[in-house]
């Protein structure tokens, strides 16, 4: 499997796992969850709490490459930032799900919503938005609003989201995230922040009788890399990253 990092600064494969329930919150059982993680990849060995509660555990971030997991109040995260393979991701994210029924106590009728998210970051110091009219374009519909005469673009954040079934249990999201404010455009003070682009297949509701974790995170991984080889590579990064370039 591919990698992508020829068309990002970084990118990175997650896993976020909702429940219906909330999960168990002790610490007995919260750290036994991430020892058994911990002795799968023995490198993840930074664990602490975000002050909303959440537990992390997570490899050194130094090195450019590294594993994270989350465990919040209703959610599981599982990631893994420009991973040497998209396989590899796969892999941590398969063995995550390999744990949670046992360390979690978390069932497949307990899924409210599992998702494959692919995320590529671009480092760029200038107006964000501009950026993306300039790379991307805007819709027909918006042309003329964009090319008025002394106008600045302010926020411009393009996104699609579309369902895969007729009953809209499966669904995918595009979106691009800018951190460009007026206050940057007013002064010229631009500092280099990134301009990220995400990616996610998600599908909505208990797991399916004889559906396991695997399979449903399968799927949602052979739709998400689809899209992203057929279409996403060459009509949004590839523009993103040609336009950097020439700025």
């Amino acid at each position: 499997m591919r990698r992508y990092d020829s068309y990002a600064d970084d990118y990175y494969v997650n896993l976020n796992l909702n429940t219906e329930m909330e999960l168990p919150q002790t610490r007995d059982t919260v750290l036994h969850f991430f020892e058994q993680l911990q002795k799968h990849y023995p490198t993840m060995r930074n664990f602490f709490t975000r002050e909303r509660g959440e537990f992390v555990l997570e490899e050194d971030k130094d090195r450019g490459t590294y594993r994270w997991a989350t465990v919040e109040g209703r959610r599981i995260c599982s990631g893994y930032v420009n991973p040497t393979s998209v396989e590899d991701a796969m892999k941590q994210h398969t063995h995550v799900l390999d744990l949670i029924p046992y360390s979690l106590s978390v069932s497949p009728m307990d899924c409210e919503s599992l998702s494959v998210m692919y995320g590529f970051d671009y480092n760029y110091r200038g107006n964000h938005n501009q950026l993306l009219v300039d790379a991307l374009g805007v819709c027909p519909a918006f042309e003329k609003l964009a090319e008025m005469e002394g106008a600045t673009m302010l926020c411009h954040e393009p996104a699609i989201q579309f369902a895969l079934d007729a009953n809209c249990k499966t669904q995918c999201r595009l979106s691009i995230e800018t951190r460009t404010s007026a206050y940057h455009i007013r002064t010229g003070e631009y500092p280099e922040d990134q301009v990220s682009v995400y990616f996610t297949a998600r599908r909505y509701g208990s797991l399916d009788i004889g559906e396991t974790f695997h399979s449903a995170m399968n799927r949602l991984a052979e739709i998400a890399q689809e899209i992203v080889d057929n279409y996403i590579v060459e009509n949004v990064l590839r523009p993103l990253q040609q336009t950097i370039a020439i700025k």
